[in-house]
């Protein structure tokens, strides 16, 4: 919500020396989020006056059409002669009032005025649009077009407003009440101390039998429908200049006179209005649910087909405009601008001031996806009350300002209702907030706020109708915290209870992070949502489980309607987003939830508020969810390893992506097997299949490798693109949960080198395996050096693998005949699973 300085002050007097940083700091201490001030017309100095034009001549053989005009400024030059100027614009003709900047002025954004030689003719000033005036928006994105009885000469900072305050505030869900100038103005003069001059405090007759006919057939979606008549408006009359220049300070474009009132008096009042052409409604106006399959043209132009749930407004014909979003464009006023489209500009209008339900209102505007000014305060709460003071206020703008006749009909249809009450113990906010505040400022507090407070120990509080968002005790409480000031709150830290920490699975998702990041990669946190084509990308086989999504029925991104299954998609995104951005040598990884529904999915039940839950019922909720197990990703690109003096560097590969793998499963205390696999976006051959054993039985929990350059193409990733994902539950179920400190023996180590010649598809960890187990424990580590094939020497179809073997005992130092049994041992059993023979 904009709101400028100028027009707050019409309500609150406010010292003359207060800024608009004095009023932000103020609102900030009452609870207001106000993000910024912005200074209007700051770096602006004149002269900028209005001026007549006396003579435009086209200037011939330029690429683009160039005019000299001489123009009246009156005594503002200092000499009274015409002044010349050069323009480029086209909206203005002879003897049109315009605004002039004057040599020796500066414009907004530090631009300087000096006369200066263009196009063959020296130009003495310039003849100003409302964007070089940082105005905004008029609609016409030309020159400005003053009245024809303005002044030539007056000074037009003064005349346009152009020098102001004005404070962007960041209004929350519940606070619909300062989405109206009223409504900051009340808390700006709560802030104070000062009185407000309410403006929905006018003389309002009452409803007779003269009005519009309304019937109303839904109560619950409209409790109030307020209806007025104003005929004889003006097809000529525009919006004056003070009432143009408001709208565009709080960020709205003036359209036409009867249009920019209704917008107006909603951003005073926070009521929103709407205005129909009398001669284009037919019959009696009605609210009622849509039927089926019957269709509007809203005032955007599109034709929109209505849902049984939508209120709509209605005549004779049918809908003529969707409650509380946007009205319909077979009633729409015209204006003289119109003329051109064959429509009658509108001289009689019926004025509408309703309330509809906040939640018809909220999903009718997602169901269209519409957002309108009108549905962002009715969905955030409008005050009922102040329906027939906005109507009041509407007609009275009408009559001063487009020479219209107000009719004495007045329509007001109300559903009965009674006013909301709280009782309130007056040491409620006292126990909330932990500072003794005392009845006296506790029944102060709410009735600057609106609030009817009776009682003495018991306070029974009547709620202000607008502020819908005071339904509880602790609403009232926080009411009277907020206005002494959350500053002045004690600071008192929280005392845990003594003995609680981390969970073991806390623990060692904080593990994993830090031996990643330790590792050189960067946690890339995602969202959650995924299309359900990425899958095709991830080139995943139409039966994958993973294929299996959870749908949202209101998601935030149509193209992501679902919850993920794997972290793939978000990280690789994030991956490609950088790497168009000049990262390329990237390593991202991100530990997270993923959503899997349940083979049968119960529904979900619906627990009370009067109680706590059973735990049966807790359990059957949880049944309803669908399985989360907890994950982790990385992906790789670019370089690994960066060249320098000190050597070569290297890019990233598939091996990498699997000693990341290893460097988590460590974390976990799981033994990771690493075996060659195939699976979705992987490359056939250069994809690790990864395992643990769990309660005796082994289970793949992931995979690591290259990813498939179809893959990388489908996603527009970098080349060789490498990837891991694993199954952290699963490796902490595998792990032995507590860390184990490794045994450091004093006694030498015998090292013994063996080379095993086996058939190619036979995989190294195989052979590993079994020589780990055949070395028995004196074997303290074991690892691959080196592969080699040659058809000359080992024959076709056959590999040799290097292994160093590490033997040492804790209490003796090894023989060599000790270390060599234990190697052939080593050997024999690897001969007998895998057919290994020694080399040579």
């Amino acid at each position: 919500m904009r709101v400028p300085l100028s027009w707050l002050r019409e309500y609150v007097d406010l010292p003359a020396t207060e800024t608009g940083r004095d009023v932000q700091a103020k609102l900030i201490s009452a609870g207001l989020e106000v993000e910024t001030v912005e200074q209007l017309g700051a770096d602006l100095k004149g002269p900028l006056v209005v001026g007549q034009v006396l003579t435009i001549e086209e200037l011939e053989g330029f690429k683009k059409p160039i005019r000299f005009c001489t123009v009246d400024v009156g005594q503002a030059n200092g000499t009274g002669e015409p002044q010349e100027i050069v323009c480029g614009a086209r909206n203005f003709a002879v003897g049109d009032k315009v605004v002039v900047v004057l040599p020796g002025a500066t414009l907004p954004g530090g631009f300087s005025i000096a006369a200066r030689k263009t196009y063959g003719k020296t130009s003495h000033g310039m003849i100003c649009s409302t964007d070089e005036l940082g105005m905004g928006d008029d609609g016409t994105h030309g020159i400005i077009v003053l009245p024809p009885e303005t002044e030539v000469g007056k000074d037009a900072i003064e005349l346009l407003e152009l020098v102001d305050e004005v404070l962007d505030i960041a209004v929350t869900a519940n606070r619909g009440d300062c989405l109206s100038i009223r409504g900051v103005a009340r808390e700006t003069a709560i802030g104070y101390g000062l009185p407000l001059r309410d403006p929905a405090l006018i003389d309002v007759p009452g409803p007779n039998a003269f009005g519009y006919p309304v019937q109303v057939t839904d109560p619950h979606g409209c409790d109030r429908f307020t209806a007025r008549t104003v005929t004889g408006l003006s097809p000529e009359a525009r919006s004056p200049i003070w009432l143009q220049r408001r709208l565009q300070k709080v960020g709205m474009r003036p359209i036409s006179l009867a249009v920019d009132v209704t917008n107006y008096v909603m951003m005073e009042l926070g009521q929103p209005l709407h205005a129909y052409d009398r001669t284009l409604v037919q019959g009696t106006i009605g609210v009622r649910r849509a039927e089926e399959g019957e269709k509007l043209v809203t005032l955007d132009g599109v034709e929109r087909k209505l849902h049984a749930e939508d209120l709509v407004i209605t005549d004779d014909r049918g809908p003529i405009g969707l409650a509380g979003v946007m009205g319909g464009a077979n009633t729409e006023i015209a204006d003289h601008t119109d003329a051109g489209n064959g429509a009658a500009p509108t001289t009689d209008v019926v004025i509408e001031a309703a309330h509809f339900d906040a939640v018809s209102v909220a999903r009718t505007g997602r169901r269209h996806k519409l957002l309108s000014e009108a549905s962002r305060r009715f969905e955030r709460g409008v005050d009922p009350q102040a329906a027939a003071a906005a109507a009041q206020r509407t007609v009275d703008l009408l009559v001063l300002l487009a020479g219209g006749t107000a009719e004495a009909g007045v329509t007001e249809v109300v559903a009965p209702s009674a006013p909301h009450t709280i009782t309130l113990p007056a040491d409620h906010p006292d126990k909330v907030a932990g500072v003794t505040y005392g009845r006296e400022t506790v029944v102060r507090r709410l009735q600057e706020v609106g609030c009817d407070v009776y009682g003495q120990d018991e306070l029974v509080v009547t709620v202000p109708s607008w502020r819908p968002d005071l339904t509880d005790p602790n609403d009232l409480a926080e009411e009277v915290i907020r206005l002494e000031g959350y500053e002045n709150l004690p600071s008192t830290l929280p005392r845990p209870t003594a003995g609680r920490g981390l969970t073991h699975r806390q623990r060692l998702h904080r593990r994993v992070g830090r031996a990643l990041a330790g590792a050189g990669y960067v946690e890339a946190p995602n969202y959650p949502f995924v299309s359900e084509q990425v899958f095709d990308h991830l080139g995943l086989e139409a039966d994958d489980p993973a294929r299996r999504v959870v749908k949202l029925v209101n998601p935030l991104n149509d193209e992501e309607p679902a919850l993920r299954t794997t972290l793939l998609p978000g990280l690789l995104g994030a991956l490609r987003r950088n790497d168009g951005r000049g990262s390329h040598d990237l390593a991202l990884f991100e530990t997270g939830l993923v959503f899997r529904p349940r083979e049968e999915q119960p529904a979900a039940v619906h627990l009370t508020v009067d109680r706590r839950p059973t735990d049966e019922e807790i359990a059957r909720l949880n049944a309803a969810l669908p399985e989360q197990p907890r994950l982790v990703a990385a992906v790789l690109a670019g370089a690994r390893e960066q060249a320098g003096w000190w050597g070569k560097g290297r890019p990233a590969d598939w091996a990498d992506a699997v000693e990341a793998a290893r460097a988590v499963a460590g974390e976990a205390g799981a033994d990771l097997i690493v075996r060659k696999g195939r699976y979705g976006p992987w490359h056939p051959g250069r994809c690790a299949e990864l395992a643990v054993v769990v309660d005796g039985t082994e289970q793949v929990v992931g995979h690591a490798g290259e990813l498939h350059p179809r893959v990388v193409k489908a996603l527009g990733l970098p080349e060789r693109t490498c990837a891991v994902e694993l199954d952290l539950d699963a490796l902490e179920a595998a792990g032995d949960g507590v860390p184990q400190a490794p045994g450091i023996s004093t006694f030498p180590v015998a090292t013994q080198d063996v080379a095993l010649v086996v058939d190619k598809p036979v995989p190294a960890v195989e052979v590993e395996a079994a020589l780990r187990e055949g070395a028995g424990e004196l074997l303290e580590s074991i690892r691959l050096f080196d592969v080699y094939e040659n058809a000359d020497q080992l024959g076709d179809g056959r590999k040799s693998l290097a292994y160093a073997l590490r033997f040492r005992a804790t209490d003796r130092t090894l023989t060599v005949d000790e270390a060599s049994a234990a190697r052939d041992a080593a050997v024999a059993l690897a001969g007998e699973r895998t057919g290994a023979v020694l080399r040579g």
